[in-house]
């Protein structure tokens, strides 16, 4: 748990990803420094490690930047489906279809939608993202744990997320999401953590389906 609080506070140097498809190195790489060379493939195996994910279940534990926390289940389902079952008493659902996010607020009856790609769970969700053109990795001091960044410098106002990986044989590309720390544009801090992972299970779509408190209806 130190660990991962020590990497939030800390700042690494931006690189470029290695090439997935050849699994070697090319001339430009030849020429980085072995530490870029390291990071560089750290990056690309993160980030394959995300595209590797097909379907992923796990609890989590959201806290807040005023420390306050909430628990739930995640479902995800890769492109850009996700779903954030609070725990009962919590009258909030967040609800990914591929497209849009959408928080519902059953107490006060309201909906917000907005488009995946612009959030920071972009980095997550958009099949569109490149994440390794704007990823650079922060060091963690340990070599079990990859830490990656993900800013667009021309887009900040879709926010900063700070994703943790730790290494895992049983994960897709043997990275496991352990966590991630989201900064939305007006610098509101948001850390989920996840236990339990499981991954490769039958979900379906309907999942991702969500009562509307407005109109009886379901979408």
């Amino acid at each position: 748990m130190n660990t991962i609080k020590n990497i939030l506070r800390k700042a690494g140097r931006p690189v470029a990803a290695l090439s997935l498809v050849l699994g070697a190195a090319t001339p430009a790489m030849l020429a980085m420094p072995a530490t870029a060379q390291a990071q560089a493939s750290d990056i690309d195996r993160a980030v394959a490690a995300l595209r590797g994910i097909t379907t992923l279940r796990a609890n989590f534990v959201q806290t807040d930047r005023s420390g306050q926390t909430v628990s739930g289940v995640l479902t995800m389902k890769r492109p850009g489906k996700i779903r954030f079952q609070y725990q009962k008493g919590v009258p909030l659902l967040i609800v990914g279809d591929g497209k849009a996010l959408t928080m519902i607020d059953y107490e006060v009856r309201q909906v917000q939608r907005w488009p995946i790609g612009n959030s920071p769970l972009g980095a997550l969700l958009d099949p569109g993202k490149d994440v390794a053109r704007f990823a650079k990795q922060l060091p963690t001091g340990d070599p079990g744990v990859i830490s990656l960044q993900v800013r667009d410098p021309k887009h900040p106002e879709y926010g900063t997320i700070t994703m943790i990986f730790v290494r895992n044989a049983g994960a897709p590309g043997g990275l496991q999401l352990d966590s991630w720390v989201a900064l939305d544009s007006q610098n509101k801090r948001t850390t989920v953590r996840l236990t339990g992972q499981q991954y490769g299970m039958a979900v379906d779509d309907k999942t991702f389906q969500w009562t509307d408190p407005r109109r009886p209806v379901t979408r």
